[in-house]
């Protein structure tokens, strides 16, 4: 441990910024979960204390999201350096860079017609689409839960594996096998300015454990909501203390 080292959520040693990658989750850690995904805010000062991080970590800051990369640009412009979008499926490595997206297949129009039928069907469930899948929203319909994951399984089985359903927050979503946020991780962690670095990645839902531990395989370390942060407020006090001080160090 250097001088510039710092122990955080649960004794756990975080790398001094200079060697440090931050890699941060959007809904659930950054902002708080909202009824719809469209009413997120993002809370005063949030943006000021990214671009403090990213300057202190030499550009090397990362939103990793389920969301699609656009979505991630609508929220917080171009504080963050680099942007993951749909789980890992779509990367973007640098401001106004290309996404590159990875090879998998579409989902069969004929599943999201359904899905569609089905939520006409429920008032309070919501579909939202992707390029590469699509999630069945119940925070609204909590007594559909079963009944939608029910409707998934059925879609997705025939597939072979080439689909799976991801269990979120009052949600289940339908996307290809083989892509993860711990792929993101590990696409990030390959180019400049995130490359040599120590990743840190926090999250705080179950798509977010693949995340977290390709942050431990490559030298890192991951922290998880409400596991080492009561909330998302809490956690963003945390990137405010982290931000005060040098460049050298964290300001604890």
């Amino acid at each position: 441990m250097t001088p510039t080292d710092y122990a955080g959520p649960a004794g756990r040693f975080m790398p001094p910024p200079h060697e440090a990658a931050l890699l941060l989750d959007f809904d659930g850690t950054l902002v708080d979960i909202a009824p719809t995904p469209d009413s997120v805010v993002v809370p005063p000062g949030l943006l000021d204390v990214l671009r403090q991080l990213r300057a202190k970590c030499g550009d090397a800051l990362a939103v990793i999201s389920g969301r699609a990369v656009d979505q991630i640009d609508h929220f917080l412009g171009d504080v963050p350096f680099a942007v993951a979008g749909e789980h890992g499926i779509a990367v973007r490595h640098r401001p106004d860079g290309p996404i590159v997206r990875a090879d998998l297949p579409h989902v069969p129009s004929t599943w999201l017609q359904a899905a569609e039928t089905l939520a006409a069907a429920h008032p309070g469930v919501r579909i939202e689409t992707k390029i590469a899948g699509f999630v069945l929203h119940y925070r609204a319909a909590p007594e559909t839960a079963d009944l939608l994951r029910e409707a998934a399984e059925s879609w997705v089985a025939p597939s072979n594996g080439a689909f799976h359903i991801q269990a979120a927050k009052m949600a289940w979503e339908i996307r290809p096998h083989g892509v993860d946020k711990g792929h993101a991780v590990a696409e990030l962690m390959q180019s400049p300015p995130f490359a040599g670095r120590h990743p840190i990645f926090i999250g705080d839902d179950v798509t977010d454990e693949d995340g977290i531990r390709q942050a431990a395989a490559l030298g890192g370390v991951g922290f998880r909501i409400p596991r080492d942060f009561p909330d998302p407020a809490a956690f963003r006090a945390w990137l405010a203390t982290l931000a005060k001080g040098g460049n050298d160090s964290w300001g604890v």
